[in-house]
């Protein structure tokens, strides 16, 4: 938890304190809700979990479904409106804007979400759709739509996403 909080003061020139991050930053607090959501999922304590990520949500606009996967050191920058779905994989050092939806485009009980690897960043309102893979250190452009494999590396902007000249 430290380590987050750190990130968190690290990438936020705003945050005066890491007592200010722990208690008033929403994507601080779902991603709480979501590590013992996530423990009680891997449990197969299904309600239990849901139960938990629904008042995560409820305080802070940010729905993360229990069985995501969600690497160290995920920076939540505002959050009111994020969707992450169940078989999302996010890696670490990864930054996601308010708005953004890792989604899936099937109803099968199959891995349907984005794999996200590390050090990406994710602007706002941008939506990752289906079992795709983002690549290290890319990033994705605000309200892009993403539906292919991003390379490691890329910048993707647009709707659909295409590669641009980093």
């Amino acid at each position: 938890m430290l380590s987050l909080l750190k990130a968190y003061k690290k990438y936020d020139p705003a945050a005066k304190s890491l007592g200010e991050i722990l208690f008033l930053y929403p994507g601080v607090r779902v991603l709480i809700f979501h590590r013992l959501a996530h423990a009680l999922y891997k449990l197969r304590l299904y309600f239990v979990a849901r139960f938990l990520s629904e008042v995560g949500r409820f305080i802070s606009g940010i729905e993360i479904h229990p069985g995501a996967v969600l690497g160290k050191n995920l920076i939540i920058d505002h959050g009111m409106g994020i969707v992450i779905g169940e078989t999302a994989e996010v890696g670490d050092n990864v930054v996601i804007y308010h708005g953004a939806t890792l989604g899936g485009i099937v109803q099968d009980s199959v891995k349907r979400h984005p794999i996200i690897k590390n050090n990406v960043i994710i602007g706002a309102g941008a939506k990752l759709i289906g079992r795709i893979t983002v690549g290290e250190n890319s990033r994705v452009g605000a309200n892009a739509v993403v539906t292919k494999d991003v390379p490691p590396d890329t910048t993707v902007v647009g709707v659909p996403a295409v590669g641009v000249t980093k």
